[in-house]
């Protein structure tokens, strides 16, 4: 089974790099397009609460408080464009056809959004190996992509080499 538009999720994570370099081998082989994916958080800006005021807090500090937030998300979004153009690089220097996009959504509906518009036949992400209360708590964006995802999906694990062995535990889902 060849694969011809490839979804890599990248973020800042050490994991990410692993994804990358196995999206690239997968690209390359299969002569696939690589499409390099990342979500930011919808989190990272709030809205201003409507009555500021009746709650007790001066509007001036609202109004700060937003504008601080609005500078993070600014930030955190050069850096990941930044990001995914060094791997965007580093894929064309090895004369794979890719590009990157973003988002701002939670990651597992991003992801599977993401595969839907770019027609992507694999979903290459990291799990970080999230249990109990933990996953409960933060959820597992990876479970959430092998059960929605419109394609197939390849896993790789935290803490594994960027080499897959036929003995590592890899989750595939298609």
């Amino acid at each position: 089974m060849g694969f011809q538009r490839i979804l890599a999720a990248i973020d800042h994570s050490p994991l990410s790099h692993s994804v990358f370099e196995e999206a690239l081998e997968l690209a390359k082989s299969n002569q696939a397009q690589l499409i390099l994916f990342h979500c930011l958080t919808a989190d990272l800006i709030s809205a201003t609460p409507p009555f500021a005021g009746e709650l007790g807090v001066s509007p001036h500090l609202v109004s700060q408080a937003y504008q601080s937030q609005y500078i993070r998300f600014e930030d955190q979004l050069r850096q990941i464009q930044l990001l995914l153009n060094q791997y965007c690089s580093l894929a064309k220097a090895q004369g794979v056809r890719v590009e990157s996009d973003y988002r701002t959504i939670e990651p597992g509906q991003g992801l599977c959004q993401a595969a839907q518009r770019h027609q992507a036949d694999l979903i290459i992400m990291g799990r970080r190996g999230r249990k109990g209360i933990t996953e409960v708590l933060l959820g597992s964006v990876s479970n959430y992509v092998l059960h929605h995802a419109p394609c197939a999906v390849l896993v790789i694990q935290s803490g594994q080499p960027t080499e897959i062995q036929p003995t590592e535990a890899v989750e595939v889902a298609y």
